[in-house]
């Protein structure tokens, strides 16, 4: 078994509250301060980076479309198409396919140096924008599960080295079946989102799974833009949550007539951030554009958001990572998505070039 970097802590009450008070007392600025100054961590977690310093990471490529489908020689493809070693692979673990702890993928994952990033996705199938009929959050809320969670948790727990997880991706999006409008609605839907996940994570933590690093993941936008489906209504708190992931995307399909450039989707974000989870670390957990908008270069999009990352432009963030995925939209292959960085060389040569900085950690493993 591989040697880790590891520091410890135990879970925090009133983080926030304190660093806030903190705040205030010495007039400091957000913007200019680094989050990640002696921020604490459980035992067996991937440790942070220094201040200053960044992981970079990927989803590293799918088949099938259900984002759990890489190999290890896909993993080569990508770290050689853009001239680095991811520190950690983002894959999803699907209850449809299987509820048991993803052990043979988290396995290989480690075996290559790299962490594995598990978006623990209870869902029936992969559509989307529709209700939940089996794993919904009234069913989790009643312990319909919770033989196969503590079964989960205790695996991860064996697994003793680094591991990232995340429930209820984009919360604030209404294309996943645990967004509140699927769920109730105002005053109800994220309510109940936020009892689910700290239920989720307290079942692990009862089988002693300190090696997870929790991550609150967000859509940069919500959708709906209500009011009651902000962000804020469904972050589980800062006892709970270790980081912060947000999705960032624009360019989605070769269709859209827009496009978004990182830098203002990011200081807007950031923004509700500082108010809401100010301790916390930030990870882009997901970036990316298609390569084949006749309206727009996902190249030139990825070296304007790389660059102002490196610049330090967001003290909080500590790593990002770039979504390497195709799919079909409709019948016209034209209209096809491609985030791939194997589908544009001059996408390519942007990580070469930004991942070459000596920001850009190695993983962390000898």
């Amino acid at each position: 078994m591989p040697t880790w970097i590891i520091s410890g802590r135990g879970k925090l009450l009133g983080t926030s509250l304190f660093v806030a008070l903190i705040l205030v007392a010495c007039s400091f600025d957000f913007s200019a301060l680094s989050l990640r100054d002696d921020f604490p961590t459980r035992p067996n977690q991937l440790q942070l980076p220094p201040p200053g310093q960044y992981y970079f990471s990927a989803m590293p490529a799918t088949h099938s479309g259900d984002e759990d489908d890489f190999t290890s020689a896909d993993i080569d493809n990508f770290e050689a198409t853009v001239g680095h070693q991811i520190v950690w692979a983002y894959f999803s673990h699907n209850w449809f396919n299987g509820r048991k702890f993803p052990i043979e993928k988290a396995v290989m994952i480690r075996d290559r140096g790299s962490v594995p990033y598990i978006r623990l996705m209870l869902r029936s199938d992969s559509n989307e924008t529709t209700p939940e009929t089996y794993f919904t959050l009234d069913a989790i809320l009643n312990g319909d599960f919770d033989d196969d969670l503590t079964a989960w948790g205790r695996k991860a727990a064996n697994f003793e080295t680094p591991l990232i997880v995340e429930w209820g991706t984009e919360a604030n999006g209404q294309w996943f079946s645990w967004n509140g409008v699927h769920n109730g609605g105002p005053g109800v839907g994220p309510e109940k989102f936020v009892a689910a996940y700290r239920h989720i994570i307290d079942i692990m933590d009862a089988q002693g799974a300190t090696n997870i690093s929790w991550v609150f993941h967000i859509n940069y936008a919500d959708d709906p833009g209500t009011s009651w489906n902000a962000f804020e209504n469904y972050y589980p708190g800062d006892n709970y949550i270790d980081w912060i992931g947000v999705s960032i995307y624009t360019l989605y399909t070769p269709m859209d007539t827009d496009m978004t450039d990182f830098r203002t989707m990011m200081d807007d974000v950031t923004s509700r951030l500082a108010v809401m989870a100010p301790s916390k670390p930030l990870v882009v957990a997901e970036f990316g554009a298609t390569t084949n908008s006749p309206i727009g270069s996902a190249s030139s999009w990825a070296d304007a958001a790389l660059a102002d990352i490196l610049a330090d432009r967001w003290p909080s963030i500590i790593g990002f990572s770039w979504w390497n995925e195709t799919w079909q939209n409709d019948d016209n292959p034209a209209h096809n998505t491609d985030f791939r960085v194997e589908s544009d060389a001059n996408l390519a040569n942007v990580f070469q070039t930004r991942l070459n900085s000596p920001k850009i950690l190695e993983r962390p493993l000898p």
